[in-house]
């Protein structure tokens, strides 16, 4: 299988240790079995997540697949040493999960079931991506950069030295989860939707159905449809691109990166998506010292969420 090229930042993992890493979002489980500290893949698995079903099943079919990555890593000849688990939810410092936005565990003993099959770690799931993306993608050219997921939902991350920045409690990311608040004219407050129901994945596909009832496609579908020549699915792409390049030029106007980078299934779809996102990107970069920064695809592609909440269970067990 292939195998990313880990950067020279601060790895605690130096012999060869092998782990389990999977991704919970709210469309798939992605999962693998990947050997560090050389990064090498050794077995992967993708397959539906279908929160609706509740907490308990979602947390049923992580147990299985944790079970079954295990036994074909001993298959290999290889002994897993944890699992690294990455959630679409807030998580605390602690391993914590303290929300339920998408994945219905909160007050679930989510970690506590799965360490009857290895010791686990629980990260949220862009902190997870960014430290996989620092360590074997195209962060590992920089230090300080925000690393930004765009997908079922969307969410942000500081990469300090090459370590994804946790915050005070653990509950950074939610860059896109709050209504937008402007002023009229008059003074008066007007609330506008959240930016994951303008430019998420979901709010392309909910957008199109209001204006063509008919649609029954998902996001690449809208994104296709954009690219040739539909008026309104045009719109509607190139008005996310415009919401979420705002924001992230925002981010970039505190913070002062030395570059964003992008990653997720919409933010790494390309076409019009992608040109109106970085375009706005810097229209809304307000000094020009570094409104040329770079704006870059993640590398480490849908494999990013498991492979970086792998190396952070590797790091922590290999510590201990």
């Amino acid at each position: 299988m292939d195998s990313p090229q880990a950067s020279d930042a601060a790895f605690i993992v130096t012999a060869s240790t092998c782990a389990i890493g999977i991704d919970v979002g709210g469309t798939k489980l992605a999962a693998g079995v990947v050997e560090f500290p050389e990064g090498k893949i050794l077995a992967r698995r993708l397959q539906a997540t279908a929160p609706e079903r509740g907490g308990e099943a979602v947390l049923l079919d992580v147990l299985a697949l944790a079970g079954s990555l295990r036994a074909e890593a001993i298959q290999l000849a290889k002994s897993p040493i944890a699992i690294g688990l990455a959630v679409a939810e807030l998580v605390s410092r602690a391993g914590e999960i303290v929300s339920d936005a998408t994945i219905r565990w909160k007050g679930l003993p989510v970690r506590e079931r799965l360490q009857k099959i290895l010791p686990t770690r629980i990260e949220a799931d862009v902190r997870a991506a960014a430290l996989a993306e620092a360590r074997f993608g195209i962060g590992r050219s920089f230090q300080d950069f925000i690393f930004v997921t765009v997908g079922t939902g969307i969410s942000s991350c500081l990469v300090l030295g090459g370590q994804p920045f946790p915050g005070a409690r653990g509950l950074t990311g939610t860059m896109a989860s709050s209504p937008s608040v402007v002023a009229d004219l008059q003074g008066s407050l007007v609330i506008g939707p959240p930016l994951e129901n303008v430019a998420s994945g979901p709010a392309l596909v909910a957008r199109l159905k209001r204006m063509q009832p008919d649609f029954t496609g998902g996001a690449p579908e809208v994104l296709a449809l954009a690219e040739d020549g539909d008026k309104t699915a045009r719109i509607i792409v190139e008005s996310a691109g415009r919401a979420l390049g705002a924001a992230i030029g925002q981010l970039v106007n505190t913070l002062d990166p030395e570059a964003v980078v992008i990653g997720g299934g919409l933010g790494l779809a390309g076409g019009l998506f992608w040109q109106t996102l970085e375009v706005a990107t810097r229209e809304h970069i307000w000094s020009p010292l570094h409104r040329n920064l770079r704006v870059l695809p993640a590398q480490s592609g849908v494999d990013a969420g498991w492979l970086g909440a792998a190396l952070a269970a590797a790091e922590i067990a290999a510590a201990d």
